[in-house]
């Protein structure tokens, strides 16, 4: 495979899958992401993990997320840079907290309050939601009363790094959001805040790493062969689908088409059976496919003078 990736690690953002999963697989980066993200310090006791896979059976739909980790209060978090609308997020987001429940109770257990507090956290150079806000938080709530809190753990966050509501979030939210979209562009510009420092700090090691960038032209070609392999696929399931097809239409264009010769054969016979007046071998044939057959060659009525025609 001669191509190469459209980019080099070194042109990646923040909100390019590789680049996020490498600088948040750093835990003081993470950490920082998140007290940023949340407003509130954050400590981690499980180090991130990336690519981190939920399955709860074969036969199901799994789910690969970006990070995750569990901070000192056993909460949950898991983020995710979103490049790209795919138009299911929020459908997504539910799965995903369908999925990461399943995985925190033990087979027979009844308590349902061992469930631990989720943040799912999505961050997107779009406005998903279209009111214009760098963040939106959500979480279960009364219809009937909305100051009422169904209080289940669970929180979902989509942040937005073209907000315009910048006097109801922090400052450095919206530095944080800015340089993830354009991250080679503010990479050399200095930044008062300690824990952006840090977040580029850990950008610069990923880019300026061999490891890393191996790693990255590794899984650009997986992905590039797993392309390839369902282009072929497809391709391959297309010539079949349309040999089957082609197979069916031309068994029933020459299925009728045959019906339709041999009751002209049989309308000649007929005929040719009534001028000599031979009605009684034309009734006995009616019944009697092996007589009709014997009077066909009789006759010499067969389908080549239909087929010339």
């Amino acid at each position: 495979m001669n191509q190469k990736p459209k980019r080099t690690l070194q042109e990646l953002d923040l909100l390019d899958r590789f680049l996020f999963d490498a600088t948040m697989e750093d835990p003081d980066a993470y950490e920082a992401l998140l007290e940023i993200l949340l407003g509130e310090e954050i400590q981690l006791l499980t180090p991130p993990e990336t690519e981190k896979e939920f399955r709860v059976s074969p036969l199901l739909r799994s789910i690969r997320v970006d990070v995750y980790s569990m901070d000192r209060k056993k909460r949950v978090f898991q983020t995710e840079a979103q490049k790209e609308n795919t138009h299911n997020l929020p459908k997504r987001s539910r799965y995903y907290q369908s999925l990461m429940d399943t995985a925190m109770l033990e087979p027979g257990c009844v308590d349902f309050n061992l469930l631990k507090d989720t943040y799912i956290i999505m961050i997107a150079p779009f406005d998903l939601f279209g009111q214009g806000k760098y963040r939106y938080t959500f979480r279960m709530t009364c219809e009937e009363s909305e100051e009422l809190e169904l209080q289940d753990g669970a929180k979902r966050i989509f942040f937005n790094t073209k907000g315009k509501n910048k006097d109801e979030v922090s400052p450095e939210l919206i530095e944080l959001l800015e340089y993830m979209e354009k991250t080679t562009k503010h990479q050399e510009v200095q930044s008062q805040n300690e824990k952006i420092r840090i977040i580029k700090k850990r950008v610069s090691q990923v880019k300026l790493s061999e490891e890393m960038g191996v790693r990255y032209m590794q899984a650009w070609e997986e992905k590039a062969m797993e392309r390839e392999a369902g282009r072929k696929e497809g391709y391959e399931s297309g010539q079949k689908a349309g040999y089957e097809s082609g197979q069916k239409a031309g068994y029933e264009s020459g299925h009728e088409s045959g019906q339709q010769e041999g009751k002209a054969l049989v309308n000649e016979l007929n005929q040719r059976l009534i001028q000599d007046g031979r009605m009684e071998d034309l009734l006995k044939s009616c019944n009697d496919s092996e007589l009709q057959k014997l009077l066909l060659i009789e006759y010499g009525v067969n389908g080549k003078k239909h087929q010339n025609k």
